[in-house]
C-alpha cells in the first residue's frame, strides 16, 4: 500500500509540476504590457478558458498532493 501511495504522489507532483508551467503568467513583462490593452479591448476568451480550466486542474492536483503526502506519512 505504501508503493502504491509513494507511486501515485510522484505522479501527481509530475503532473503538478506540469500543470502550473503551462499556465500563463500574469504578466508578460514589458511586451504584456504593451499588447495587455488590445487583449482587453479585443477579449482574449479562448485562452482565459484555457486559463480557468488549468487553474482548477492545479486546484484539484494540489489537494491531491497533500493529501497523499499525509498519508504517506502516516503509514
Amino acid at each position: 500500500m505504501h508503493a502504491f501511495l509513494l507511486t501515485l504522489l510522484v505522479i501527481v507532483s509530475l503532473a503538478l509540476i506540469v500543470v502550473v508551467l503551462l499556465q500563463s503568467g500574469k504578466s508578460a513583462g514589458l511586451s504584456g504590457a504593451i499588447s495587455g490593452g488590445a487583449e482587453q479591448l479585443f477579449g482574449k476568451q479562448k485562452a482565459r478558458g484555457m486559463d480557468l480550466v488549468l487553474h482548477r486542474v492545479t486546484i484539484v492536483l494540489a489537494v491531491l498532493f497533500f493529501i497523499l503526502t499525509i498519508a504517506v506519512t502516516k503509514l
